[in-house]
């Protein structure tokens, strides 16, 4: 079977501090925020999963639960935010959501009930045109502080701004299509 080789990667101690100065403890003592490289934060998801060796040639389909990576790109910084346990309901509720059936088989889907909560996604660090950004306590400081800002934003004032945001991109594509067909 082939082997999958990931880049592992840990935010340095300073970056950690500094996210930990900027969204402050969760009530476990650990940190609100904190961030992960993408090879490096895995999930678990079930299901039928194909294996196929290195020409594509199925080996074996199997239904199990997998920890895979969680976000892409893979290879970006991810900011994460912690969600309390009671955030995704009772463990009865969870696995009743979650729970799937794969020729019979009843699987979590998504994996154990989160008894302590979770992190979840809240910002890939990313330039404007989805190129690399390096990591910098400054950088991760001001998503923190943006992020927990918008926390406190209404969902009427999300929406908006979703919306405004959606129009600014299609714009840009008409006018850039417009110009690259001389129109």
């Amino acid at each position: 079977m082939t082997e999958v080789m990931r880049e592992s990667k840990q935010a340095p101690e300073s970056i950690r501090n500094a996210v930990t100065r900027a969204g402050g403890l969760n009530r476990y003592g650990e940190p609100n925020f904190r961030v992960v490289w993408g090879w490096s934060r895995l999930a678990w998801i079930g299901g039928k999963w194909r294996d196929t060796n290195a020409e594509g040639e199925l080996l074996r389909e199997v239904i199990e639960l997998r920890q895979e990576p969680k976000y892409t790109p893979h290879d970006r910084w991810h900011v994460e935010r912690w969600v309390p346990p009671e955030a995704y309901g009772s463990p009865e509720q969870w696995y009743e959501q979650t729970s799937e059936f794969e020729n019979g088989v009843l699987l979590p889907a998504l994996g154990p009930y989160p008894a302590r909560g979770d992190y979840e996604h809240s910002f890939t660090l990313e330039g404007p045109q989805r190129e690399f950004l390096a990591l910098t306590p400054a950088i991760c400081d001001a998503v923190v502080r943006a992020v927990e800002w918008s926390r406190g934003t209404s969902a009427t004032e999300k929406r908006a701004a979703l919306v405004a945001r959606e129009e600014r991109i299609t714009q840009k594509w008409e006018s850039d299509a417009s110009n690259a067909l001389g129109m």
